[in-house]
C-alpha cells in the first residue's frame, strides 16, 4: 500500500473512532433499555435523535475503509483470509446501517408518535414502537456478532503478519470475542444490563484498537518519508 494510501487509511480509522465517540456520547443513556417505557419517553425528548445516529454510522463508515485499505497491505502478502475479513467489514456496515435505519430513525419517528398520540391510540402506538425496538434487538444482535467475528479475524491476521505490533492483533481479538458474546446474550435478553456490561467494554477496547491501528499506520507512513 503507498504513503498516501496508509495515510487515508489511519485518518480514516482516527476519525472514524472520534466521530462514533461523539456520536455515542450524543446518544441518551440515562434510562434502562430495556424499560421501554422510560426509554422511550427518554428518546422522545432528544431533540438530537437521527443526528447522532447518523453520526455514529459516519463513524463505522470511515472505521470500514480503514479496514478495507488494510486488507489491501495484508493482500499482498497473500495469506487469502484478508478477503473473507474484508466481506466482514463490508458485512458490518450493511448491518449498521440498517440498525440505524431502525434505531435513528424508525424508532425515533415511532416513540414521537407514541407521546403525542391521543389516549385511545396510546396503547396501540406504544406496541408499534415496541415492535420496531424488537426488530432494533435482531440487528444489534447480528452487528455485534459479525463485528466481532470480524474484529477477531483482523486480529489473528495482524498477529501472524509481523508488519504490525503483535499486541495491535490482540487488542482486536480482546475486543472482538465479547462484542461476539454480547451479540449473543443481546438476542436472548435485549438490552440487558448482562447484555451492555459487556457490550459497553467490548466496544471501547475495539475503538481504542481502532485508534491505535489509526496511529501504527500513520508511524508507518511517516517511516517511509524519512
Amino acid at each position: 500500500m503507498s504513503r498516501g494510501a496508509t495515510k487515508t487509511s489511519a485518518t480514516c480509522a482516527i476519525v472514524g473512532s472520534l466521530a462514533l465517540l461523539v456520536g455515542t456520547y450524543l446518544h441518551p443513556m440515562g434510562a434502562d433499555p430495556n424499560d421501554a417505557v422510560a426509554a422511550f419517553t427518554e428518546y422522545a425528548a432528544d431533540h438530537l435523535w437521527v443526528a447522532s445516529h447518523l453520526t455514529q454510522l459516519a463513524g463505522v463508515a470511515l472505521m470500514v475503509v480503514a479496514l478495507l485499505l488494510l486488507t489491501e497491505e495484508l493482500a499482498a502478502r497473500g495469506r487469502g483470509w484478508e478477503r473473507v475479513a474484508a466481506g466482514g467489514a463490508v458485512a458490518s456496515l450493511a448491518l449498521a446501517a440498517a440498525l440505524q435505519a431502525v434505531d435513528g430513525v424508525a424508532l425515533k419517528r415511532m416513540v414521537d408518535a407514541w407521546v403525542s398520540a391521543p389516549a385511545e391510540h396510546e396503547r396501540a402506538t406504544f406496541h408499534a414502537a415496541f415492535a420496531v425496538r424488537q426488530i432494533e434487538i435482531g440487528f444489534a444482535s447480528m452487528l455485534c456478532l459479525l463485528l466481532g467475528v470480524t474484529a477477531s479475524l483482523y486480529g489473528a491476521l495482524l498477529l501472524v503478519d509481523h508488519t504490525y505490533p503483535r499486541w495491535l492483533g490482540g487488542l482486536a481479538i480482546a475486543g472482538g470475542v465479547p462484542t461476539v458474546v454480547a451479540g449473543v446474550v443481546i438476542a436472548y435478553t435485549g438490552f440487558s444490563d448482562l447484555a451492555m456490561s459487556i457490550n459497553m467494554p467490548a466496544s471501547v477496547v475495539l475503538l481504542l484498537w481502532m485508534v491505535m491501528l489509526g496511529r501504527c499506520m500513520w508511524s508507518r507512513a511517516e517511516g517511509r518519508d524519512e
